[in-house]
């Protein structure tokens, strides 16, 4: 620590107090009845203050610049402003012995002999407070709670914010030790608040706030006058009777002298945050010095050692950043440091520690040697046994135990000293004079070696690694690097205050100089950044910075001096640069410079620092094929450059070395089709197509499939081009492609064929199927996409595919719940089985769900089905016959028993009673055996009853109500069959007489209720009835002769026998859905003399059917107008029928070859627009 004095001035009167202003900019003095203004920068007076009457013992300045306040003898307090106006002014009974301000509230205290005051702006009077004792200081807390108050008496009173005494401490010496001045420590690190005083017991004491004394009384030798903090409290200030003011630790511990005076230090103060003090004397001397705290540290690699508080000494790891502090309670003069050896030098000793272990890490030194002498030396260095101390021109080497082993003496003024290594006990020292000289000692040799001399004093000195160069900075900031054999000047650099070596790479060195930190590598230009401070190290990428009072490691990347190198194809020196610390991209950058340079070894070391397998693979490759024996160069080279994707100079690589087919294979493995092109020129059309095979496959990959589609139809690979196409739903191209195509190329055509059904286009999928002349194919697109009617136009044309479309077709129409339609399509496709089988099951459905009128119809379908199969099959030709007259008669009862239904289970009918009479009594005749399933008896035999007894036939109304009484009755029609049972007990047991049936070939009445069924009961001919009423027609059917043909038979009929009596009587009216015979009504009855007539007038001998046979006379006799022929389908035979009612017309559908009453027929057929059986359509022409 040095003191500089900045400024001096002398007043007339002695100093006894002195103020700063916060901002520094202004000292405050009191000299006699005057207040002195200076300004501090460069010591004017800038002005004189006069108020007080008499000597003027105290000044304070507020923490806020605003006032400050002076008290003097006269026992006034004047209360100045910045502007250096009095404002105020108050008095007390005695002298005012000092005043403070407190730091926060901005409350003056003011101190007298006999009281003091404490004032507020806020307040108008001054409150005061007695003192038991004369009060010679106080001093206000930093929270401005407590004031201190130092009494003349030793004692020392804690008073709050109102005065009142909180704290009272009393001291060993009481009026012998009067506390002559006391200070708050102003630090905010501070947990509690430290109070120190001085007396003139000639000791310095530390409190706590509580009153408790911190360690022990400081004796100093001298009467202090006055007592200050540093602002950060760090260091205290102490003048008095010694006429110096002395630097002490915040603890007591004197560190030194600031200036020394001709007279009493009455008063010091700190210039606040900075490191100025004033010094005010007796004599009137202003004294004002800036105070230089030297950097007192030792380096050794990593480890930093520096002074702290000038008694402490901090270890710093700048690698890992850890710490460790040595409290030595004394001045730390020097400090050395080396290996695991440190030496501090204190005023009266030297202390040498050692770490606890050998690890690197280890931070705990302990004391491993004490030199208790008194040393005066500029430089002071530690060896594993040794210590040496430099003193100007003399050197001397010490052991450990304070020995003086050997001494050195110099030409000239050693500037520099350090230690260079070597065996314990034998370390090299290298050393720097004034007078340019550099020399080598040896702690165990007397004679030092000259390494070399240069004209210019030294300032700063260090070894390479290897101890090849040597670089020195002089005092013309000029860096010079020797070659330390030759002695020869390898370059010099500019701007420079500090040179490090790099401890790891013998070609780097460092150096800081004008705010740059400058990086060197071997010759290369200097590589520079900004930086403040000195460079002290430089530990592979670290370099080690101290600025100001702190030292730094500063991570610097080597990528600037690796470029240097890679510059220079010197790739393993750039290697080893990089392993000092450059960044991921700057060791890839290495690899590949060293991979283009083919520098393997170092390129592969690169790559694996990165991790970059491809490249390592590379290298393991082509190390490979040198082992193989291949030697070109420019191979490896070219695949060195595809790697890197310098694709074409690999590609003039490839071809220089002959081998195009390389370049081509890597051109379109990279998709660069266009370059592939280039390359190619006009070569050979199979790569060409090749090359535009894999262009596509490219494009198919990367998902641009238009582009793969084109490239695949210019390289003839059709099929996948199809594929794509087809995948991708573009019809459009799929039809380009088509239509492109040869019809001889067969496989691409039918996958278009088959994208087009797949893609709803059956059009285009018909085009290609005709373009193949695949007509199978054809008739299954038709089938598969229901386009029915090019299928049946295809069919016309080419009947061999009719199986193939109509039972598919059928089978949809089946699915479409189309059955009718279904079962003609598979009777029409040959699937007679099938047909039969949709037709049962429609029947079944039709009888469950009470559909009688379609179980009717498709009961006669089904007959007509067995007709088909038993005119093609003549095998089957009985059974089908059987199954023919069971349907048909099946569907006569379903035809008749819906009318039945429909009056027993709706709430209108609209059928005559007539017509339920004849049709219930149709049914009960036709149900002798089993009842079909769905016909109910007792619906049946209840609409009989009912109507029977409405029209009279009570016998057959009695006779249903009986049977009724046999069966289970439902409980709907159970109270009306019980009501009926009994009303028609009241009636005759007879039935009218206009309800027999007539027979009309015999003329016999029938009854009612007949016992042998629909037949005459004495004739047994079977009656015909209508189909819509189910009245007996008066019709007789007639069978032909033996030896007469149904052609013959009809020809005969239509040749009609000229007849003058009904000449002109009959009418016959002949239309495509019916015949009719019509009766003149200007007629009577047939004739006697009419053969048929005569055939019939017989009587019934036994009970067995004789029927009607006519021979050729009688046909020729016949009018085709009276007969009725059910033409059936072979294997049947024709049915003849003869009117014996011409007048009453009869109509008979051609289809089903039922019999109606013409004009119910007619009604029915405008109702339905179809017959009512066979639902055949009036428009239908066909049979």
């Amino acid at each position: 620590m040095r003191a500089v004095l900045t400024w001096r001035d002398k007043a007339e009167q002695c100093i006894y107090d002195l103020a700063f202003k916060p901002d520094g900019t202004q000292l405050i003095l009191a000299a006699g009845n005057r207040l002195l203004v200076y300004d501090t920068s460069d010591g004017t007076l800038l002005q004189p203050l006069k108020g007080h009457k008499d000597t003027v013992y105290c000044v304070a300045y507020a923490k806020d610049g605003k006032r400050f306040a002076s008290g003097s003898a006269d026992k006034s307090i004047i209360i100045w402003t910045s502007k250096l106006e009095g404002i105020l002014k108050y008095t007390h009974n005695d002298s005012i012995q000092c005043v403070s301000y407190n730091p926060v509230t901005h409350q003056l205290a003011s101190c007298s002999s006999s009281d003091f005051g404490l004032w507020s702006p806020e307040q108008k009077s001054v409150s005061k407070h007695k003192s038991s004792s004369k009060i010679t200081c106080c001093s206000w807390t930093n929270d401005g709670q407590y004031l201190a108050l130092g009494m003349s008496n030793g004692i020392i009173s804690i008073r709050n914010k109102n005065g009142e005494e909180k704290v009272k401490i009393e001291r060993p010496g009481g009026s012998l030790s009067p506390i002559w001045s006391i200070c708050w420590n102003p630090s905010r690190e501070e947990h509690n608040d430290i109070l120190a005083v001085a007396d003139w017991g000639q000791k310095l004491s530390f409190y706590q706030l509580s009153g408790k004394q911190i360690g022990k009384d400081r004796p100093l030798n001298f009467d202090p006058c006055c007592i200050s903090y540093f602002t950060k409290g760090e260091y205290i200030l102490v003048g008095g009777s010694d006429k110096q003011v002395s630097l002490f630790t915040k603890d007591g511990v004197r560190l030194g002298t600031v200036g020394e005076q001709n007279s009493w230090v009455w008063t010091c103060r700190v210039k606040p945050d900075s490191n100025y003090v004033v010094v005010g004397c007796q004599d009137g001397t202003i004294s004002f010095y800036q105070l230089i705290f030297s950097t007192v540290h030792g380096l050794y690699k990593d480890r930093y050692a520096y002074r702290d508080s000038m008694t402490d000494v901090i270890v710093q790891h700048l690698i890992t950043e850890q710490k460790v502090r040595i409290k030595c309670r004394e001045l730390v003069k020097k400090i050395a440091i080396y290996k695991n050896r440190l030496a501090i030098q204190l005023p009266e000793k030297i202390l040498i520690y050692e770490l606890y272990s050998d690890d690197l890490a280890d931070m705990h030194y302990r004391v491993k040697e004490k030199i208790v002498k008194k040393f005066e030396c500029n430089l002071l260095v530690v060896c594993a046994d040794h210590i040496i101390l430099c003193q100007e021109k003399r050197l001397q080497c010490l052991s450990f135990s304070g020995v003086k082993e050997r001494e050195w003496q110099m030409e000239s003024l050693i500037r520099y000293i350090k230690v260079i290594g070597g065996p314990a006990g034998r370390e090299g020292l290298l050393v720097g004079l004034k007078n340019g000289q550099i020399l080598k000692i040896f702690v165990d040799n007397l004679f030092a070696i000259v390494l070399l001399k240069q004209a210019t004093a030294v300032r700063c000195l260090d070894m390479s690694a290897s101890r090849n160069k040597l670089a020195v900075v002089d005092e013309n900031d000029t860096c010079l690097v020797y070659d330390i054999h030759t002695k020869e000047l390898l370059f010099q650099e500019p701007n420079a205050n500090s040179v490090a070596w790099n401890t790891q790479c013998e070609d780097m060195l460092c150096f800081s100089g004008g705010g740059y930190l400058n990086i060197k590598a071997s010759t290369f230009p200097v590589h520079q950044q900004k930086l403040q401070g000195f460079v002290v190290g430089y530990n592979g990428s670290k370099i080690f910075c101290l600025h100001v009072f702190s030292m730094s490691a500063v991570e610097v990347p080597q990528s600037a001096p690796m470029y240097q190198y890679l510059d220079r194809k010197m790739f393993k020196e750039a290697y080893q640069i990089a392993c000092l610390g450059v960044t991921d991209t700057d060791w890839r950058e290495l690899a590949m410079e060293a991979l283009e340079g083919l520098e393997f070894e170092t390129a592969k070391k690169a790559f694996t620092r990165v991790q970059d397998l491809r490249y390592l693979e590379l290298i393991s490759s082509i190390e490979e094929r040198k082992k193989r024996g291949e030697t070109n160069n420019d191979l490896f080279l070219a695949d060195v450059f595809s790697y890197q994707g310098k694709f074409h100079e690999a590609a003039k690589l490839y071809k220089r070395s002959g081998h195009e087919n390389l370049a081509l294979d890597m051109y379109t493995d990279l998709c660069m089709f266009e370059y592939a092109k280039d390359f190619l020129g006009s070569g050979d059309p199979k790569e060409t197509k090749m090359l535009i095979t894999k262009q596509a496959d490219w494009a198919r990959n990367i998902n641009e499939p238009k582009a793969a589609v084109e490239m695949y139809v210019s390289a003839g690979e059709h099929a996948k081009a199809i594929e794509i196409s087809g995948n991708h739903g573009w019809v459009d191209m799929l039809i380009d492609i088509a239509r492109k195509l040869d019809k001889a190329e067969r496989e691409p055509l039918l996958m278009c064929a088959h994208y087009f059904k797949k893609l709803d286009s059956p059009g285009y999928a018909a085009e290609t199927y005709l373009k193949i002349g695949d007509l199978k194919s054809l008739v299954q697109l038709y089938v598969d996409t229901k386009r029915w009617d090019e299928a049946f136009a295809l069919g016309e044309k080419h009947p061999e595919f009719k199986d193939d479309i109509y039972a598919p077709y059928a089978q949809w129409l089946a699915e479409n719940d189309r059955f009718e339609e279904a079962q003609k399509a598979f009777h029409k496709a040959g699937r007679q089985g099938e047909a039969v089988r949709v037709l049962e099951q429609l029947t079944h459905n039709a009888v469950v769900e009470s559909r009688f009128s379609d179980a009717a119809y498709y009961y006669w379908m089904l007959s007509m089905q067995c007709l088909d199969m038993a005119q093609a099959d003549p095998a089957q030709k009985d059974v089908m016959l059987e199954k023919f007259h069971h349907f048909q008669h099946l569907a006569e009862l379903y035809h008749g028993y819906q009318t039945i239904h429909r009056y027993t289970e709706e709430p209108f009918s609209f059928d005559l009673p007539e017509t339920l009479f004849n049709i219930s009594k149709f049914l009960l005749h036709s149900l002798t055996k089993a009842t079909p399933l769905g016909i109910s008896k007792v619906n049946t035999l209840f609409t009989l009853a009912k109507q029977s007894k409405a029209l009279g036939a009570y016998k057959l109304a009695r006779h249903a109500y009986d049977k009724l009484r046999g069966l289970q009755i439902p409980a709907r029609i159970q109270k009306s069959i019980e009501l009926g049972t009994l009303t028609i007990r009241s009636k005759p047991f007879h039935d009218s007489e206009e309800l027999v049936p007539l027979c009309y070939r015999c003329s016999t009445n029938n009854p009612l209720l007949n016992n042998l069924g629909n037949v005459c009961i004495n004739c047994r001919q079977p009656f015909i009835f209508s189909a819509s009423s189910y009245e007996v027609l008066h019709l007789v059917e007639f069978y032909l002769e033996e030896g007469i043909t149904d052609e013959e038979a009809v020809a005969l009929i239509d040749l009609e026998a000229p007849r003058h009596k009904r000449e002109g009587k009959w009418q016959e009216i002949t239309s495509n859905n019916s015949q009719t015979l019509k009766l003149d009504e200007t007629i009577g009855s047939i004739g006697d003399d009419d053969p048929f007539t005569a055939k019939l007038s017989f009587e019934q001998g036994g009970s067995e059917f004789v029927p009607v046979v006519v021979n050729r006379s009688v046909l020729r006799s016949m009018s085709r107008r009276d007969v009725l022929i059910k033409r059936w389908p072979p294997p049947l035979q024709w049915q003849y029928f003869r009117s014996l009612l011409p007048d009453a017309s009869i109509t008979m559908c051609p289809s089903c070859f039922q019999m109606f009453h013409s004009e119910d027929y007619e009604l029915l057929v405008l109702q339905h627009a179809c017959c009512p059986y066979c639902r055949r359509r009036i428009d239908d022409t066909g049979p």
